[in-house]
């Protein structure tokens, strides 16, 4: 079975050492994740520039973005990604109502945070083929035909990420050991009972 490196800055390939380096710094530490990416410095690259862009010039809210965020790493089954945005959830004060429902799969009770979960798995879930219906509900919840489009860079995004994750089997954060964080999922949950 091929395993893969979790890398530190200092044993990565020599194109990813500079941005891990600029991860680990602007994170306080490197996450297991991008140590994992470091095996391909584009993928790398790839995802980190795609996160920090939704961070620096989305119009969704740091709560929407994290909505989203979580929608996909939920359909996607991405324990990883889905206890890191737990954190980041919390981080910019989502309400603990939305976070519970979002790792639940029950509806939030936010309606305008409900129709950009629905919208979301929907894109993720029909590979983009989403029927007009679902736009216009999108849109008609307050969202802009510009969203539409953020939100199918939020996917681009976490399926690097999720993938990555179920590929490489990237190994938790200690922090993710916290039980208010952690996150089983659907096709594991008979393994961990």
């Amino acid at each position: 079975m091929t395993t893969f490196t979790s890398y530190t800055v200092d044993n990565a390939p020599a194109a990813s050492q500079a941005k891990l380096a600029e991860v680990a710094k602007a994170w306080g530490f490197l996450p297991k994740l991008h140590g994992n990416l470091a095996e391909s410095p584009l993928a790398l690259t790839a995802y980190d520039t795609l996160f920090g862009l939704v961070a620096a010039h989305s119009t969704l809210t740091p709560i929407e973005q994290q909505v989203a965020y979580q929608a996909i790493n939920v359909l996607h089954e991405c324990e990883y990604c889905t206890a890191g945005h737990t954190y980041l959830s919390r981080s910019v004060k989502m309400d603990e109502a939305a976070i519970a429902a979002l790792r639940n799969g029950t509806p939030i009770p936010d309606a305008r945070l409900q129709a950009l979960r629905v919208f979301t798995e929907a894109v993720v879930r029909e590979r983009g083929w989403v029927d007009g219906a679902a736009v216009n509900s999108f849109i008609a919840a307050g969202f802009s035909k510009a969203q539409v489009l953020e939100v199918v860079t939020i996917a681009a995004t976490k399926t690097i990420s999720n993938y990555t994750n179920h590929l490489t089997k990237t190994p938790k954060e200690a922090f993710m050991a916290d039980p208010a964080l952690g996150w089983v999922a659907p096709r594991n949950r008979a393994h961990a009972a």
